[in-house]
Order: C-alpha cells, then sequence, then structure tokens
C-alpha cells in the first residue's frame, strides 16, 4: 500500500509545481511594462482609443505598432447600433482633433495587450496632456481596466 501511495505522491508535487511554475510565469508576463517614455509619431487615428504610431524605442530603431491608449473606452464604430457608432465617430474625431496638433507623442507605462502586436500605453501629447484625459473630460469615452466590458443597449430613441 504505501509502495502505492509514494509514486502517487511523487506525481502529485510534480504536477503541483509544474502549475506553479506556469502560474507564475503567466503572471510575470502580465507584470511586465516598460515605464518609458517611448518617443513616437502618429501615423493614423484608428478608432476613439487606438491609433497607429512610428516609435524609436532605441536610437535609430523605428517600428510601427497599434497603441491602446491605457484607461479608456470608446465606443465601436462596428457596433450594430447607430447611436453607438455615432459616439463612435465623435470619439475619433476628438482624437484626431487633439494629435493634429501633437503628431510627436510619449508613450509611458507601456505594456502587451491581449491582442498580439498591439500595446497599451498612456499617450502623452507634445504640450504634456493626456490623450486619455482629454476624452474622458469630454464625455467621449468611458474609464477602462482592461476587464470585462458591460453589454452595450441599444437604446432606440
Amino acid at each position: 500500500m504505501i509502495s502505492e501511495f509514494i509514486p502517487f505522491m511523487m506525481k502529485s508535487s510534480l504536477i503541483l509545481a509544474v502549475l506553479f511554475t506556469a502560474a507564475s510565469a503567466a503572471s510575470a508576463q502580465a507584470r511586465e511594462e516598460i515605464s518609458g517614455p517611448v518617443a513616437a509619431e502618429i501615423l493614423r487615428v484608428v478608432d476613439g482609443d487606438t491609433v497607429l504610431v512610428e516609435a524609436q524605442p532605441w536610437p535609430q530603431q523605428k517600428m510601427e505598432v497599434y497603441v491602446r491608449i491605457r484607461g479608456i473606452d470608446a465606443p465601436e464604430l462596428k457596433s450594430k447600433c447607430a447611436r453607438i457608432r455615432d459616439a463612435g465617430l465623435d470619439a475619433r474625431q476628438a482624437l484626431e482633433t487633439l494629435t493634429a496638433n501633437s503628431p510627436k507623442i510619449q508613450l509611458t507605462h507601456i505594456t502587451g495587450d491581449k491582442y498580439f502586436g498591439r500595446i497599451v500605453a498612456n499617450i502623452i501629447l507634445s504640450d504634456g496632456r493626456s490623450a486619455a484625459d482629454n476624452l474622458l473630460m469630454a464625455g467621449l469615452v468611458k474609464s477602462y481596466d482592461g476587464g470585462r466590458k458591460p453589454r452595450e443597449v441599444c437604446e432606440l430613441n
């Protein structure tokens, strides 16, 4: 009986060790952050909370990357609801206007995003203003912590 119990305990210990290592690695990866600033130039406003930039993380090194603005969520441009689509267009137009006089920006608190090839970062305009704060104060976007989004209800007027 004991001879059967020892291999079982060894297997259980090994499985727990592997699970703990995997969980620790995933947790560490989720916390990886570059504090910045990283200089970048806005190439295109995609929607009310995403821009395409050419970032310069090192001297003489440039790369194009999509940046989700940290802390905000804009209404979806592809929503089935016309009211939400219109609000999304307003948010995108406001971000275009906001960044038109500030093509050179700084990216700070940079992390990976749930979508490969996109990052999440604070965008600081050339005059020191936060793009997210400006859009929030204008009431065009909602505060967003990266979690699950509430379902939008389309109200017909």
